[in-house]
Protein backbone atom coordinates (compact mmCIF):
# COMPACT_ATOMS: atom_id res chain seq x y z
CA UNK A 1 0.00 0.00 0.00
CA UNK A 2 1.25 3.48 -0.59
CA UNK A 3 2.37 5.90 1.97
CA UNK A 4 1.06 9.36 0.27
CA UNK A 5 -0.56 11.33 2.64
CA UNK A 6 -3.99 12.05 1.76
CA UNK A 7 -4.96 16.44 2.15
CA UNK A 8 -7.34 17.22 4.12
CA UNK A 9 -10.74 17.95 3.65
CA UNK A 10 -11.77 21.34 2.71
CA UNK A 11 -11.62 24.13 4.51
CA UNK A 12 -12.33 27.91 4.46
CA UNK A 13 -8.18 28.91 4.11
CA UNK A 14 -8.59 25.74 1.19
CA UNK A 15 -11.18 28.12 -0.49
CA UNK A 16 -8.40 30.49 -1.13
CA UNK A 17 -6.95 28.44 -3.49
CA UNK A 18 -9.95 28.29 -5.63
CA UNK A 19 -8.97 31.20 -7.43
CA UNK A 20 -5.73 29.32 -9.28
CA UNK A 21 -8.38 26.33 -10.61
CA UNK A 22 -9.15 26.39 -14.23
CA UNK A 23 -12.63 25.59 -13.75
CA UNK A 24 -13.20 28.21 -11.24
CA UNK A 25 -11.62 31.02 -13.11
CA UNK A 26 -13.96 29.69 -16.12
CA UNK A 27 -16.97 29.50 -14.20
CA UNK A 28 -16.38 33.31 -12.86
CA UNK A 29 -15.72 34.21 -16.72
CA UNK A 30 -19.34 32.94 -17.68
CA UNK A 31 -20.61 34.44 -14.87
CA UNK A 32 -19.37 37.84 -16.21
CA UNK A 33 -20.85 37.12 -19.09
CA UNK A 34 -23.94 36.06 -18.18
CA UNK A 35 -23.86 39.46 -16.13
CA UNK A 36 -23.72 41.60 -18.79
CA UNK A 37 -26.46 39.63 -20.67
CA UNK A 38 -28.53 39.72 -17.64
CA UNK A 39 -27.92 43.55 -16.94
CA UNK A 40 -29.29 44.40 -20.39
CA UNK A 41 -32.04 42.42 -20.64
CA UNK A 42 -33.18 43.99 -17.52
CA UNK A 43 -32.42 47.56 -18.76
CA UNK A 44 -34.29 46.48 -21.37
CA UNK A 45 -37.36 45.26 -19.40
CA UNK A 46 -36.92 48.67 -17.42
CA UNK A 47 -37.11 50.53 -20.57
CA UNK A 48 -40.25 48.75 -22.15
CA UNK A 49 -42.27 48.47 -18.95
CA UNK A 50 -41.80 51.97 -17.71
CA UNK A 51 -42.28 53.27 -21.61
CA UNK A 52 -45.69 51.28 -21.79
CA UNK A 53 -46.92 52.96 -18.80
CA UNK A 54 -46.18 56.59 -20.25
CA UNK A 55 -47.57 55.75 -23.54
CA UNK A 56 -50.90 54.66 -21.97
CA UNK A 57 -50.61 57.79 -20.20
CA UNK A 58 -49.74 60.07 -23.67
CA UNK A 59 -53.37 57.59 -24.73
CA UNK A 60 -55.04 59.16 -22.35
CA UNK A 61 -54.34 63.14 -22.86
CA UNK A 62 -55.71 63.55 -25.92
CA UNK A 63 -59.46 61.69 -24.22
CA UNK A 64 -59.02 63.89 -21.24
CA UNK A 65 -59.02 67.02 -23.46
CA UNK A 66 -62.02 65.65 -26.12
CA UNK A 67 -64.48 65.94 -22.41
CA UNK A 68 -63.34 69.37 -22.08
CA UNK A 69 -64.55 70.45 -25.61
CA UNK A 70 -67.83 70.89 -25.38
CA UNK A 71 -69.41 74.16 -25.50
CA UNK A 72 -68.16 77.62 -25.52
CA UNK A 73 -65.60 78.80 -23.28
CA UNK A 74 -67.66 79.84 -20.10
CA UNK A 75 -68.69 76.16 -20.31
CA UNK A 76 -65.14 75.21 -20.78
CA UNK A 77 -64.30 77.12 -17.81
CA UNK A 78 -66.89 75.05 -15.79
CA UNK A 79 -66.35 71.62 -16.52
CA UNK A 80 -62.57 72.47 -15.93
CA UNK A 81 -63.08 73.67 -12.55
CA UNK A 82 -65.89 70.80 -11.69
CA UNK A 83 -62.72 68.12 -12.72
CA UNK A 84 -60.67 69.74 -9.80
CA UNK A 85 -63.58 69.13 -7.76
CA UNK A 86 -64.65 65.24 -8.48
CA UNK A 87 -60.60 64.82 -8.40
CA UNK A 88 -60.16 65.87 -4.90
CA UNK A 89 -55.88 64.18 -5.07
CA UNK A 90 -55.84 65.69 -8.00
CA UNK A 91 -54.45 62.72 -9.54
CA UNK A 92 -55.23 64.51 -12.90
CA UNK A 93 -55.07 68.18 -13.01
CA UNK A 94 -56.37 70.13 -15.46
CA UNK A 95 -56.01 74.22 -16.13
CA UNK A 96 -57.28 76.61 -18.69
CA UNK A 97 -55.49 79.26 -19.08
CA UNK A 98 -55.90 83.02 -21.30
CA UNK A 99 -53.85 84.12 -23.92
CA UNK A 100 -51.78 85.99 -21.34
CA UNK A 101 -50.75 83.17 -19.42
CA UNK A 102 -53.25 83.60 -16.30
CA UNK A 103 -54.90 80.46 -15.47
CA UNK A 104 -58.77 80.67 -15.56
CA UNK A 105 -59.51 77.49 -13.96
CA UNK A 106 -58.18 74.57 -13.05
CA UNK A 107 -55.80 73.15 -10.12
CA UNK A 108 -52.61 72.10 -12.43
CA UNK A 109 -50.04 74.43 -11.01
CA UNK A 110 -47.42 74.82 -13.61
CA UNK A 111 -46.74 77.22 -15.56
CA UNK A 112 -48.32 77.43 -19.29
CA UNK A 113 -45.83 75.76 -21.66
CA UNK A 114 -44.26 79.26 -23.55
CA UNK A 115 -44.37 77.45 -27.07
CA UNK A 116 -47.39 75.21 -27.15
CA UNK A 117 -47.06 72.15 -29.04
CA UNK A 118 -50.50 71.34 -29.81
CA UNK A 119 -51.04 67.65 -28.41
CA UNK A 120 -47.51 66.94 -27.75
CA UNK A 121 -47.12 65.28 -24.28
CA UNK A 122 -44.03 66.59 -21.98
CA UNK A 123 -42.90 65.57 -18.22
CA UNK A 124 -43.02 68.92 -15.70
CA UNK A 125 -42.26 69.25 -12.28
CA UNK A 126 -44.38 71.78 -10.25
CA UNK A 127 -44.71 73.10 -6.78
CA UNK A 128 -48.12 72.90 -5.49
CA UNK A 129 -49.00 73.53 -1.47
CA UNK A 130 -51.01 70.45 -0.27
CA UNK A 131 -52.08 69.89 3.82
CA UNK A 132 -50.08 72.94 5.51
CA UNK A 133 -46.74 71.72 2.95
CA UNK A 134 -45.54 72.15 -0.70
CA UNK A 135 -45.16 68.79 -2.26
CA UNK A 136 -43.42 68.63 -5.58
CA UNK A 137 -45.14 66.71 -8.01
CA UNK A 138 -43.80 65.15 -11.63
CA UNK A 139 -46.35 65.50 -13.79
CA UNK A 140 -47.09 63.83 -17.99
CA UNK A 141 -49.40 66.93 -19.63
CA UNK A 142 -49.76 68.21 -22.87
CA UNK A 143 -50.97 71.93 -23.71
CA UNK A 144 -53.70 72.18 -26.75
CA UNK A 145 -54.90 75.53 -28.51
CA UNK A 146 -58.43 76.30 -28.00
CA UNK A 147 -60.50 78.39 -30.88
CA UNK A 148 -60.34 81.54 -28.65
CA UNK A 149 -56.57 81.17 -28.28
CA UNK A 150 -56.85 80.05 -24.37
CA UNK A 151 -54.76 76.87 -23.57
CA UNK A 152 -56.31 73.68 -22.44
CA UNK A 153 -53.64 72.04 -19.90
CA UNK A 154 -54.23 67.97 -19.08
CA UNK A 155 -52.10 66.65 -16.85
CA UNK A 156 -51.73 63.48 -14.85
CA UNK A 157 -49.99 62.25 -11.95
CA UNK A 158 -46.48 60.29 -12.50
CA UNK A 159 -46.31 59.06 -8.54
CA UNK A 160 -47.56 55.19 -8.99
CA UNK A 161 -45.53 55.08 -12.06
CA UNK A 162 -42.66 56.53 -10.41
CA UNK A 163 -43.13 54.34 -7.28
CA UNK A 164 -44.04 51.29 -9.86
CA UNK A 165 -40.35 52.67 -11.29
CA UNK A 166 -38.89 52.20 -8.33
CA UNK A 167 -40.09 48.70 -7.12
CA UNK A 168 -39.30 47.04 -10.49
CA UNK A 169 -35.77 48.24 -9.66
CA UNK A 170 -35.44 47.13 -7.09
CA UNK A 171 -36.68 43.71 -7.96
CA UNK A 172 -34.48 43.79 -10.75
CA UNK A 173 -31.60 44.64 -8.13
CA UNK A 174 -32.43 41.42 -5.90
CA UNK A 175 -33.25 39.34 -8.83
CA UNK A 176 -29.46 40.16 -10.20
CA UNK A 177 -27.91 39.98 -6.12
CA UNK A 178 -29.57 36.08 -6.05
CA UNK A 179 -28.35 35.30 -9.36
CA UNK A 180 -25.21 37.05 -8.32
CA UNK A 181 -24.93 34.81 -5.45
CA UNK A 182 -26.11 32.00 -6.94
CA UNK A 183 -23.63 32.30 -9.68
CA UNK A 184 -20.63 32.24 -7.33
CA UNK A 185 -21.75 29.59 -5.22
CA UNK A 186 -22.13 27.51 -8.48
CA UNK A 187 -18.55 28.83 -9.07
CA UNK A 188 -16.94 27.61 -5.88
CA UNK A 189 -18.84 24.17 -6.29
CA UNK A 190 -17.61 23.92 -9.84
CA UNK A 191 -13.87 24.67 -8.43
CA UNK A 192 -13.87 22.92 -5.65
CA UNK A 193 -15.62 19.42 -7.03
CA UNK A 194 -12.43 20.40 -9.78
CA UNK A 195 -9.97 20.67 -7.40
CA UNK A 196 -11.38 17.30 -5.25
CA UNK A 197 -10.83 15.42 -8.23
CA UNK A 198 -7.36 16.90 -9.44
CA UNK A 199 -6.51 15.81 -5.48
CA UNK A 200 -7.73 12.90 -6.00
CA UNK A 201 -5.69 12.15 -9.40
CA UNK A 202 -2.70 13.64 -7.73
CA UNK A 203 -2.84 10.94 -4.84
CA UNK A 204 -3.26 7.99 -7.35
CA UNK A 205 -0.60 9.59 -9.80
CA UNK A 206 1.68 9.83 -6.65
CA UNK A 207 0.84 6.67 -5.55
CA UNK A 208 1.51 5.36 -8.74
CA UNK A 209 5.40 7.03 -8.65
CA UNK A 210 5.56 5.78 -5.15
CA UNK A 211 5.43 1.93 -7.01
CA UNK A 212 1.92 1.15 -6.26
CA UNK A 213 1.40 0.22 -10.34
CA UNK A 214 -1.88 -1.51 -9.58
CA UNK A 215 -3.86 2.32 -8.80
CA UNK A 216 -5.76 3.80 -11.41
CA UNK A 217 -6.81 7.44 -11.68
CA UNK A 218 -10.59 7.19 -10.06
CA UNK A 219 -13.06 7.90 -12.86
CA UNK A 220 -16.50 10.14 -11.09
CA UNK A 221 -18.82 9.30 -14.19
CA UNK A 222 -17.78 6.07 -15.72
CA UNK A 223 -15.38 6.52 -18.07
CA UNK A 224 -15.64 7.36 -21.63
CA UNK A 225 -19.61 7.96 -21.34
CA UNK A 226 -18.57 11.00 -18.86
CA UNK A 227 -17.36 14.32 -18.97
CA UNK A 228 -13.78 15.55 -20.03
CA UNK A 229 -12.05 14.25 -17.13
CA UNK A 230 -13.07 11.18 -17.34
CA UNK A 231 -12.25 10.69 -21.08
CA UNK A 232 -9.09 11.73 -20.30
CA UNK A 233 -8.76 9.67 -17.26
CA UNK A 234 -9.79 6.35 -19.34
CA UNK A 235 -7.14 7.17 -21.40
CA UNK A 236 -4.64 7.54 -18.72
CA UNK A 237 -6.12 4.47 -16.78
CA UNK A 238 -5.68 2.58 -20.51
CA UNK A 239 -1.82 3.55 -20.72
CA UNK A 240 -1.37 2.41 -17.27
CA UNK A 241 -2.69 -0.83 -18.00
CA UNK A 242 -0.02 -0.98 -20.47
CA UNK A 243 2.42 -0.09 -18.46
CA UNK A 244 1.25 -2.68 -15.52
CA UNK A 245 1.46 -5.41 -18.35
CA UNK A 246 5.01 -4.18 -19.41
CA UNK A 247 6.34 -4.14 -15.84
CA UNK A 248 5.24 -7.38 -15.14
CA UNK A 249 6.18 -9.38 -18.60
CA UNK A 250 9.25 -7.19 -17.83
CA UNK A 251 9.63 -9.04 -14.49
CA UNK A 252 8.81 -11.72 -15.42
CA UNK A 253 10.47 -12.23 -18.67
CA UNK A 254 13.94 -11.95 -16.28
CA UNK A 255 12.46 -14.43 -14.10
CA UNK A 256 11.82 -16.99 -17.27
CA UNK A 257 14.75 -15.92 -18.71
CA UNK A 258 16.62 -16.81 -15.97
CA UNK A 259 14.90 -20.23 -15.48
CA UNK A 260 14.75 -21.01 -18.71
CA UNK A 261 17.73 -20.09 -20.23
CA UNK A 262 20.05 -21.34 -17.13
CA UNK A 263 19.75 -25.03 -18.63
CA UNK A 264 20.88 -24.71 -22.26
CA UNK A 265 23.45 -22.45 -20.84
CA UNK A 266 24.77 -25.04 -18.11
CA UNK A 267 24.32 -27.87 -20.96
CA UNK A 268 26.36 -25.85 -23.42
CA UNK A 269 28.76 -24.83 -20.08
CA UNK A 270 29.22 -28.70 -19.21
CA UNK A 271 29.53 -30.23 -22.58
CA UNK A 272 32.58 -27.70 -23.49
CA UNK A 273 34.29 -28.47 -19.48
CA UNK A 274 33.57 -32.49 -20.44
CA UNK A 275 35.25 -32.05 -24.13
CA UNK A 276 38.46 -30.10 -22.71
CA UNK A 277 38.49 -33.13 -19.71
CA UNK A 278 37.98 -36.35 -21.72
CA UNK A 279 37.67 -35.68 -25.62
CA UNK A 280 40.69 -37.62 -26.77
CA UNK A 281 40.22 -37.56 -30.62
CA UNK A 282 39.11 -35.47 -33.57
CA UNK A 283 35.75 -36.83 -33.53
CA UNK A 284 35.21 -36.12 -30.13
CA UNK A 285 36.14 -32.79 -29.97
CA UNK A 286 34.09 -31.95 -33.49
CA UNK A 287 30.93 -33.43 -31.91
CA UNK A 288 31.35 -31.59 -28.71
CA UNK A 289 31.43 -28.48 -30.72
CA UNK A 290 28.57 -29.15 -32.72
CA UNK A 291 26.60 -29.76 -29.81
CA UNK A 292 27.63 -26.61 -28.31
CA UNK A 293 26.75 -25.15 -32.37
CA UNK A 294 23.08 -26.28 -31.52
CA UNK A 295 22.76 -24.77 -27.75
CA UNK A 296 24.05 -21.53 -29.36
CA UNK A 297 21.28 -21.54 -32.11
CA UNK A 298 18.78 -22.84 -29.55
CA UNK A 299 19.60 -19.53 -27.03
CA UNK A 300 19.72 -17.34 -30.84
CA UNK A 301 16.62 -18.50 -31.64
CA UNK A 302 15.03 -17.28 -28.00
CA UNK A 303 16.68 -13.88 -28.49
CA UNK A 304 15.41 -13.43 -31.99
CA UNK A 305 11.86 -14.23 -31.27
CA UNK A 306 12.21 -11.62 -28.26
CA UNK A 307 13.47 -9.08 -30.46
CA UNK A 308 11.04 -10.05 -32.83
CA UNK A 309 8.37 -9.48 -29.97
CA UNK A 310 10.17 -6.13 -28.93
CA UNK A 311 9.73 -5.01 -32.92
CA UNK A 312 6.11 -5.68 -33.17
CA UNK A 313 5.29 -4.23 -29.72
CA UNK A 314 7.20 -0.89 -30.67
CA UNK A 315 4.30 -0.24 -33.72
CA UNK A 316 6.85 0.96 -35.90
CA UNK A 317 5.37 -1.80 -38.43
CA UNK A 318 2.52 0.39 -38.99
CA UNK A 319 4.13 2.31 -41.06
CA UNK A 320 3.74 -0.36 -43.36
CA UNK A 321 0.50 -1.42 -43.51
CA UNK A 322 -1.36 -1.93 -46.56
CA UNK A 323 -5.06 -3.16 -47.86
CA UNK A 324 -5.00 -7.17 -47.26
CA UNK A 325 -7.33 -9.61 -47.21
CA UNK A 326 -7.52 -11.89 -43.59
CA UNK A 327 -9.36 -15.13 -45.46
CA UNK A 328 -6.25 -15.40 -47.60
CA UNK A 329 -3.99 -14.91 -45.17
CA UNK A 330 -5.95 -17.64 -43.09
CA UNK A 331 -6.49 -19.89 -46.48
CA UNK A 332 -2.30 -19.60 -46.54
CA UNK A 333 -1.13 -20.41 -43.06
CA UNK A 334 -3.49 -23.58 -42.83
CA UNK A 335 -1.83 -24.80 -46.16
CA UNK A 336 1.16 -24.40 -44.77
CA UNK A 337 0.72 -26.35 -41.65
CA UNK A 338 -1.75 -28.87 -42.62
CA UNK A 339 0.94 -31.15 -43.98
CA UNK A 340 2.55 -31.38 -39.95
CA UNK A 341 -0.93 -32.25 -39.22
CA UNK A 342 -1.28 -35.08 -40.86
CA UNK A 343 1.99 -36.25 -40.27
CA UNK A 344 0.77 -36.72 -37.12
CA UNK A 345 -2.50 -38.41 -38.03
CA UNK A 346 -3.97 -35.66 -36.79
CA UNK A 347 -7.68 -34.39 -38.14
CA UNK A 348 -7.69 -31.10 -39.58
CA UNK A 349 -10.47 -29.37 -40.41
CA UNK A 350 -10.77 -25.60 -41.60
CA UNK A 351 -13.87 -24.08 -42.99
CA UNK A 352 -14.66 -20.27 -43.88
CA UNK A 353 -17.14 -19.18 -46.11
CA UNK A 354 -16.54 -19.57 -49.94
CA UNK A 355 -16.90 -15.88 -50.46
CA UNK A 356 -15.77 -14.63 -47.55
CA UNK A 357 -13.60 -11.96 -47.61
CA UNK A 358 -12.41 -10.03 -44.64
CA UNK A 359 -10.76 -6.21 -45.99
CA UNK A 360 -7.94 -4.95 -43.31
CA UNK A 361 -5.21 -2.19 -42.85
CA UNK A 362 -2.52 -4.27 -41.39
CA UNK A 363 1.17 -6.31 -42.18
CA UNK A 364 0.54 -9.32 -44.08
CA UNK A 365 3.27 -11.02 -42.75
CA UNK A 366 2.85 -10.82 -39.12
CA UNK A 367 -0.71 -12.41 -39.09
CA UNK A 368 0.40 -15.26 -41.28
CA UNK A 369 2.86 -15.95 -37.82
CA UNK A 370 0.54 -14.67 -35.51
CA UNK A 371 -2.10 -17.31 -37.13
CA UNK A 372 0.87 -19.63 -38.11
CA UNK A 373 1.71 -19.99 -34.21
CA UNK A 374 -2.30 -20.40 -33.14
CA UNK A 375 -1.71 -23.93 -35.91
CA UNK A 376 1.21 -24.42 -34.65
CA UNK A 377 0.75 -24.75 -31.00
CA UNK A 378 -2.35 -26.77 -31.78
CA UNK A 379 -0.75 -29.28 -33.79
CA UNK A 380 2.12 -29.11 -30.85
CA UNK A 381 -0.61 -29.85 -27.83
CA UNK A 382 -2.58 -32.24 -29.77
CA UNK A 383 -1.67 -36.23 -29.32
CA UNK A 384 -1.49 -38.52 -32.24
CA UNK A 385 -4.39 -39.32 -33.69
CA UNK A 386 -6.21 -36.39 -32.31
CA UNK A 387 -8.44 -33.18 -33.91
CA UNK A 388 -7.96 -29.96 -34.81
CA UNK A 389 -10.60 -27.02 -36.11
CA UNK A 390 -9.93 -23.93 -37.70
CA UNK A 391 -12.79 -21.80 -38.41
CA UNK A 392 -13.06 -18.39 -40.03
CA UNK A 393 -16.63 -16.50 -39.68
CA UNK A 394 -17.70 -12.79 -40.09
CA UNK A 395 -18.47 -11.50 -36.60
CA UNK A 396 -20.39 -8.47 -37.36
CA UNK A 397 -18.29 -5.64 -39.06
CA UNK A 398 -15.21 -7.96 -38.50
CA UNK A 399 -14.34 -11.26 -38.19
CA UNK A 400 -13.55 -14.12 -36.15
CA UNK A 401 -10.86 -16.98 -36.28
CA UNK A 402 -11.57 -19.78 -33.91
CA UNK A 403 -8.50 -22.71 -32.93
CA UNK A 404 -9.59 -25.71 -31.24
CA UNK A 405 -7.83 -28.98 -30.68
CA UNK A 406 -8.46 -31.67 -28.66
CA UNK A 407 -5.13 -31.86 -26.51
CA UNK A 408 -4.57 -31.25 -22.68
CA UNK A 409 -6.07 -27.68 -22.77
CA UNK A 410 -4.94 -24.57 -20.50
CA UNK A 411 -6.09 -24.28 -17.21
CA UNK A 412 -8.87 -20.90 -16.66
CA UNK A 413 -6.13 -19.83 -14.01
CA UNK A 414 -3.59 -19.74 -16.88
CA UNK A 415 -5.31 -17.99 -19.72
CA UNK A 416 -4.09 -14.48 -19.21
CA UNK A 417 -0.56 -15.82 -18.20
CA UNK A 418 -0.17 -17.89 -21.54
CA UNK A 419 0.06 -14.72 -23.27
CA UNK A 420 3.29 -13.72 -21.24
CA UNK A 421 6.78 -13.74 -22.47
CA UNK A 422 8.21 -17.32 -21.36
CA UNK A 423 5.60 -18.53 -19.53
CA UNK A 424 5.02 -22.44 -19.98
CA UNK A 425 2.82 -24.32 -17.82
CA UNK A 426 4.59 -27.54 -15.98
CA UNK A 427 2.67 -29.73 -18.23
CA UNK A 428 4.29 -28.17 -21.47
CA UNK A 429 7.85 -28.20 -20.74
CA UNK A 430 8.38 -31.38 -21.49
CA UNK A 431 8.02 -30.22 -25.43
CA UNK A 432 9.81 -28.23 -27.41
CA UNK A 433 9.52 -24.53 -26.98
CA UNK A 434 10.45 -21.34 -25.26
CA UNK A 435 7.20 -19.71 -24.05
CA UNK A 436 7.08 -17.04 -26.96
CA UNK A 437 5.08 -17.71 -29.48
CA UNK A 438 1.87 -16.92 -27.84
CA UNK A 439 3.40 -13.30 -26.43
CA UNK A 440 4.11 -13.01 -30.47
CA UNK A 441 0.40 -13.53 -31.30
CA UNK A 442 -0.93 -10.96 -28.38
CA UNK A 443 1.90 -8.47 -29.90
CA UNK A 444 0.49 -8.84 -33.21
CA UNK A 445 -2.97 -8.89 -32.19
CA UNK A 446 -2.27 -5.43 -30.27
CA UNK A 447 -0.76 -3.87 -33.55
CA UNK A 448 -3.60 -4.37 -35.48
CA UNK A 449 -6.35 -3.63 -32.79
CA UNK A 450 -7.22 -7.12 -32.67
CA UNK A 451 -8.26 -9.63 -29.21
CA UNK A 452 -6.94 -12.71 -28.48
CA UNK A 453 -7.60 -14.60 -25.66
CA UNK A 454 -8.50 -18.00 -24.81
CA UNK A 455 -12.57 -19.15 -24.44
CA UNK A 456 -13.93 -22.49 -22.21
CA UNK A 457 -14.54 -25.14 -24.04
CA UNK A 458 -15.77 -28.76 -23.64
CA UNK A 459 -12.55 -30.16 -24.29
CA UNK A 460 -8.82 -29.47 -25.47
CA UNK A 461 -7.93 -25.52 -25.79
CA UNK A 462 -9.55 -22.83 -27.82
CA UNK A 463 -8.41 -19.35 -28.79
CA UNK A 464 -10.38 -16.59 -30.50
CA UNK A 465 -8.88 -13.98 -32.75
CA UNK A 466 -11.48 -11.02 -33.43
CA UNK A 467 -10.41 -8.71 -35.91
CA UNK A 468 -12.34 -5.71 -36.97
CA UNK A 469 -12.85 -5.02 -41.30
CA UNK A 470 -11.70 -1.75 -42.51
CA UNK A 471 -13.81 -0.60 -45.49
CA UNK A 472 -12.50 0.51 -48.04
CA UNK A 473 -13.39 3.72 -49.78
Amino acid sequence: MSSVKRKPSWSLGRLAELRRAASFRMALLFMALYGVIAVLLFAFLYVQISGYAIARIDEWLPRGRNAMLRGDIAQMRTRVAEHAQVDPENDRPFALFDRDGQRLAGMFMGPMPAKVQDGRPYTVSVDEPWRQHVRVRSLRAAAYLMPEQQVLVVSQDLAEIDAFNTLLLKALAAAAAVALLMGLAGAVLIGRRSAARLDAITDAIQAIVSGDLSQRLPAARGGDTGDDFDRLVTVVNSMLDDIERLMHEVKGACDNIAHDLRTPLARLLAGLERAQRRAGSFEDYQEAIEAAIGETLSLLTVFNAMLRISEVEDGARRAGFTDIDLALIADDAVEFYAPSADEKGITFDYSRGADLAIPLRGDASLLFEAIGNLIDNAIKFTPDGGSISVKLTRDGDGARLDVQDSGPGIDPLEREAVFLRFHRSESSRHLPGNGLGLSLVAAVARLHGMHVGVVDSARGCHIVLRATAHRQN
